[in-house]
């Protein structure tokens, strides 16, 4: 799964690239997101682990 969540990331959109480009470094509002997280059997495009907040 992990590996697979790698490809995700190295192979992204221009939306997801533009997405992470203002989650990144804690931008919005000093929240750490993560990209392609696999939960469970799932991989996460985004996530908030302190919020629980994925989109």
């Amino acid at each position: 799964m992990k590996s697979y969540a790698q490809d995700l990331r190295n192979n992204a959109t221009d939306a997801e690239r533009r997405l992470w480009s203002h989650l990144n470094r804690r931008q919005l509002g000093g929240f750490k997101f993560r990209r392609q997280h696999p939960i469970g059997r799932y991989v996460c495009d985004f996530v908030c682990l302190e919020t629980s907040l994925i989109v």
